[in-house]
Order: structure tokens, then C-alpha cells, then sequence
């Protein structure tokens, strides 16, 4: 009996050991080529605002073999309560430069139709993140990456493409059919933001 508990307590503190050296290596993510901010935050199951604010990056910009911290720190916590901001959406901008506005031709789209496969062209996977604010653009017109203020819409990522979206036109996503018919379409300003 003696035995059986000093093994039963043995193999608890080795499988506490394995998980948490497994925590400590999975707190971590080296940047593989062709990554994205979206992509690696949604492996994580976390906003791009919060990889960008835990790693200090400013830009989108990313590198091969950089090291990433992808689990909230004990130190982030203590700074997010120690200077709470108002609330951000993970497309919205810090500070809301607008760098240019324009007034576009808005539809409305989901990922839940016939043949979508839910992933937009930069790799954000639309049916996982159904409370995305995504839009379609025309990269020669807003570059892909940008954030945005849709009117009657709110921030968003410029995320994806599509073959009608085509000079002043953008695409909103909807989680539903329902809401993407609501929205109908429509002539909305939009704000590129800085």
C-alpha cells in the first residue's frame, strides 16, 4: 500500500513537472515565414492588439524567428489594472489618426454561404472569430492590413479581398445572413487610420 501512494505521489509531481515545462515553452511562438499578427493570434486564441501590446510591436510588421509572447504575463496583468484605458476593439487604432477619408460603395458579406470556406485572404479564419470586424477592399485602393472606421459599421481590419470589390467599393463581415442582408448596400465614409 506504502508503495502504491509513494508512486501514485511520484507520478503527480513528474506530470505537474512535464505541464508545467510545457506551459512555460507554449508561453512562447518564433515567427515562421509566411505568419501573420492574425494568424499567430489565432492559434493562441488572442486578439492581435493584445500580441501587439504583450511584444511592444507597433507595426504590423513581423520578422522569421522572432519570439512572440503568446500568454498574458503576470507583469501585463499588473499593468492593465494599474492603467485601465477605455476599451478597444483589436482593430482599432491607439489614437485614431485618420491619414485619409473616402466615401466607398459598402455590401455586406458572411462566411457562412455556400462554397466560403471562412478564412479570408489573409489568413483570418472567419468562422472561428464570428465577432470579427473584418472588410473586403480593393488593395490598390486600401491596402490590406489597414485599419479602418466604417460608418454604421465601426473599426475594423482591412482583412480581405473579393472579386467584385473592385476601386471604391468594400465588403463587411457578418457572422449571419440575416445581419449581411440587413445591411444591404449602401454609400458609408470610411476613415483609413494611421
Amino acid at each position: 500500500m506504502g508503495k502504491h501512494i509513494v508512486t501514485l505521489i511520484f507520478t503527480v509531481v513528474l506530470l505537474f513537472g512535464v505541464t508545467t515545462e510545457s506551459f512555460a515553452a507554449s508561453s512562447t511562438y518564433t515567427v515562421n515565414i509566411g505568419d501573420t499578427l492574425y494568424s499567430i493570434a489565432e492559434i493562441h486564441n488572442i486578439t492581435v492588439e493584445e500580441l501587439k501590446s504583450w511584444n511592444d510591436i507597433k507595426s504590423d510588421v513581423i520578422h522569421p524567428n522572432q519570439k512572440l509572447k503568446v500568454v498574458k504575463s503576470d507583469t501585463t496583468v499588473q499593468k492593465q489594472s494599474s492603467s485601465k484605458k477605455d476599451a478597444k476593439t483589436p482593430s482599432r487604432s491607439d489614437d485614431d489618426d485618420v491619414v485619409k477619408e473616402i466615401t466607398v460603395s459598402a455590401s455586406a458579406y458572411t462566411a457562412n454561404c455556400n462554397g466560403c470556406s471562412g478564412i479570408t485572404s489573409t489568413g483570418i479564419n472567419l468562422k472561428r472569430n464570428p465577432d470579427a470586424k473584418v472588410i473586403a477592399v480593393d488593395p490598390n485602393v486600401i491596402p490590406l492590413g489597414t485599419k479602418v472606421y466604417v460608418e454604421g459599421y465601426g473599426y475594423a481590419i482591412a482583412g480581405d479581398t473579393g472579386s467584385a470589390i473592385k476601386g471604391n467599393k468594400i465588403d463587411v463581415f457578418f457572422p449571419s445572413k440575416s445581419e449581411a442582408y440587413k445591411w444591404g448596400r449602401k454609400d458609408v465614409k470610411i476613415k483609413i487610420l494611421k
